[in-house]
């Protein structure tokens, strides 16, 4: 009698939670291995960095707590890696940024490594690290340029390591290209060590289930993921929405403008039983600046937000199984789904953080109890760059600004925190002034930012830097400068981006948004983000919430009676002693 064939029995049920859980685990130590060894503040601070474990395919089949924008396009560059590299060795590995092979932009750095168990290849282990400069005109490779050739240094998958030892010829390429090249190269070795971990569990589950048996599971796990989403699909009701939405512009200023021009992205999401199809049919073709995202930097934004909307109690794995149902369409060269060479610098996170507000809002309708109000809409980048008086040395400080995250159904929104597909922390003051040539002068929230509702946005936070002793080379990236995070079941919107740039004299500049410019030593960079959306009407609040935050400085007086028509109660006289 024949052997059963093993990939046709079912997985053992608790053998298979402990691998996927195991997955996870390794994911997450990914994270803590480059946090203890990269070398810039940006990573080992402030966490602009995601790790993920990846079947031979390609597919991702456990990602770490990392960042959304990051994880939902990682997939496509492993299998680019999958494509250019079919008969990967041990030993080896490979990096890559090319938004046109995968990448989202050219300063997300991914180092992809192949784990081996007796021979046999189980898959790989990937970290997409934001390097604080890839080369460019700009320091921080953040220019308002027209071509990706004008974006900095620009890797297809490459082979770097050859048998465990760094090829000197390619590293040497690419550290003569960047700034700061010591740093750089400190976080490439973090990522490898962090790399080294996954392939180190990897094969530490072989061992011990055996290298089939691994496979099987980890093909289980991505099934088991599209399964709970078919699932969780089913439950809400199938039809059609259809939404428009503006972007401030893509920081080019054309001949014979004065501004900026505002673009516009359209979206039709069609949901019938277990599938969703997620169409941008409609938006403005490529603009000139970079706003213009690859497909996965606009899928990435999309997945975030149906993972919040479908999976509210976080119980779906998310991993390439996942959004199998999903089918994210856009005419090839328009704004969201870019063809080279056009410049895409900027859309990594402001297009994917506007489409996931737009996907939040065109699904209202269907799934009204786990949509939220716009957030901030932003990624609120503030780069400075130069030459620190304190050492002589090329500097270069990346810092992402909070803003509001928008009300919910349920409750407020959070002050003062990333974006719904971002989750990076601050670099702390205290790191911030040590590390560069910068005094942070203020820190706050701003009152009455968060748009009124019976559950208010969450309040936009405020950060002023002063340049010390040298001028420096400043960019910025901010949208929702000019429109405002909506609000929601009658909410109101938020409130906008405010930058200026205060002279060393004292007068004040406005700024737009996107851009790169020259601050003279003694100015003064004030960086407010957006405030979020409000949700449902202002007339529904609990008076009790209003008092609250009144207490606590989110909302003046004044607000409080134009928006909620609330007039706090005469105080009582104070009893005579």
């Amino acid at each position: 009698m024949a052997s059963p064939d093993i990939r046709a029995l079912p997985v053992d049920a608790a053998r298979f939670e402990v691998v996927k859980n195991a997955l996870l685990s390794a994911a997450e130590e990914m994270k803590i291995v480059l946090a203890k060894t990269a070398y810039s503040p940006l990573l080992k601070m402030a966490g602009d960095y995601s790790c993920g474990i990846f079947d031979v395919r390609g597919n991702m089949v456990a990602q770490g707590p990392d960042l959304p924008v990051h994880l939902g396009s990682m997939p496509d560059s492993v299998r680019s890696v999958v494509a250019a590299f079919p008969e990967p060795d041990a030993g080896d590995v490979y990096i890559h940024n090319d938004p046109y092979h995968g990448g989202s932009h050219l300063p997300d750095v991914n180092v992809v490594v192949p784990a081996f168990h007796d021979g046999r290849l189980l898959g790989y282990g990937c970290v997409r690290a934001h390097w604080p400069d890839v080369g460019s005109a700009t320091p921080g490779s953040y220019g308002a340029v027209t071509e990706i050739y004008g974006e900095g240094l620009r890797m297809p998958p490459t082979r770097i390591y050859v048998g465990g030892v760094p090829d000197p010829n390619v590293e040497n390429l690419i550290f003569a290209n960047v700034r700061a090249p010591a740093e750089r190269i400190g976080d490439l070795r973090a990522q490898v060590a962090a790399n080294r971990r996954a392939v180190l569990r990897l094969q530490g589950l072989a061992a011990k289930y055996g290298t089939g048996e691994l496979l099987r599971i980890m093909d289980s796990i991505l099934d088991y993921s599209e399964a709970m989403m078919r699932a969780a699909l089913r439950r809400i009701p199938d039809g059609t929405s259809v939404l428009v939405d503006t972007i401030d512009g893509d920081g080019i200023v054309e001949p014979g403008d004065t501004e900026d021009k505002v673009f516009r992205v359209k979206v039709a999401i069609t949901k019938a039983g277990d599938g969703i199809v997620v169409d941008f049919d409609g938006s403005d073709g490529r603009v000139s600046g970079p706003m213009n995202a690859p497909l996965t930097v606009t899928r990435s934004g999309v997945y975030a937000a149906l993972k919040n909307i479908l999976d509210p109690g976080s119980l779906i794995p998310p991993n390439s199984g996942a959004w199998r149902p999903v089918d994210v369409r856009a005419p090839e060269g328009c704004c969201v789904n870019a063809a080279e060479p056009a410049a895409v610098t900027y859309a990594n996170h402001e297009m994917s953080v506007r489409v996931a507000d737009m996907i939040f809002a065109a699904m209202h309708h269907l799934a009204p109890e786990t949509t939220l109000a716009g957030s901030h809409g932003t990624g609120g980048v503030a780069i400075f760059g130069g030459t620190d008086y304190r050492t002589g040395e090329t500097f270069i400080s990346y810092e992402v600004t909070k803003g509001g995250f928008g009300a919910r159904p349920i409750k407020d929104g959070i002050n003062g925190v990333s974006t719904p597909t971002g989750n990076m922390m601050n670099t702390p003051v205290e790191i911030l002034e040590m590390s560069f040539p910068l005094r942070v002068e203020e820190y706050r929230l701003v009152a009455d930012t968060g748009g009124a509702g019976k559950w208010r946005g969450g309040l936009a936070a405020k950060r002023t830097w002063r340049i010390l002793e040298r001028d420096v080379q400043c960019a910025t990236c901010c949208d929702r400068t000019i429109t405002a995070p909506y609000g929601l079941a009658g909410g109101q919107p938020g409130s906008i981006g405010l930058l200026h740039l205060e002279m060393p004299d004292g007068t004040m500049k406005r700024l737009q948004g996107k851009g790169a410019f020259l601050a003279p030593a003694g100015s003064k960079l004030h960086f407010q983000l957006p405030g979020a959306g409000g949700y449902g009407e202002a007339r529904e609040r609990d008076p009790a919430l209003i008092e609250r935050d009144l207490a606590a400085g989110y909302v003046t007086p004044e607000a409080a009676a134009r928006d909620y028509g609330y007039v706090a109660p005469p105080s009582r006289p104070l009893a005579a002693e």
